[in-house]
């Protein structure tokens, strides 16, 4: 069982940055692949970017260059640093681990509730 917690959302202007977190419990979490995913307002949850246990990672093209995925097992967490930040960035993003890495094609059953980020002018 893994129970995961995000935070560090919020609203940013256009060309801003955000560092989301995702604190998680329970058990192995270094073994888990992590990932983070999106779902904006009448759209289907996307990914954004995964990270393997080994520290491989896989972004959506929509987010490459501007995102970056990284993990910290020392203190069972995993981030996501957002730069030059877009309206279309807009979206809830949650976060997600899966007992295997399939470059976040196929997220895991571990969901976290979900944290809002707003982009606007």
């Amino acid at each position: 069982q893994v129970q995961l917690v995000e935070s560090g959302g919020g609203s940013v202007q256009p060309g801003g940055s955000l560092r989301l977190s995702c604190a998680a419990s329970g058990s192995s979490f270094s073994r888990y692949a992590m990932g983070w995913y999106r779902q904006a307002p009448g759209k289907q949850r996307e990914l954004a970017a995964a990270i393997s246990s080994e520290g491989s990672t896989n972004y959506a093209d929509s987010v490459k260059g501007r995102f970056t995925i990284s993990r910290d097992n020392t203190k069972n967490t995993v981030y996501l640093q957002m730069n030059s930040l877009k309206p279309e960035d807009t979206a809830v993003y949650y976060c997600n681990a899966n007992s295997f890495y399939s470059y976040g094609r196929v997220p895991g059953k571990y969901w976290g509730q979900g944290t809002q980020v707003t982009v606007s002018s």
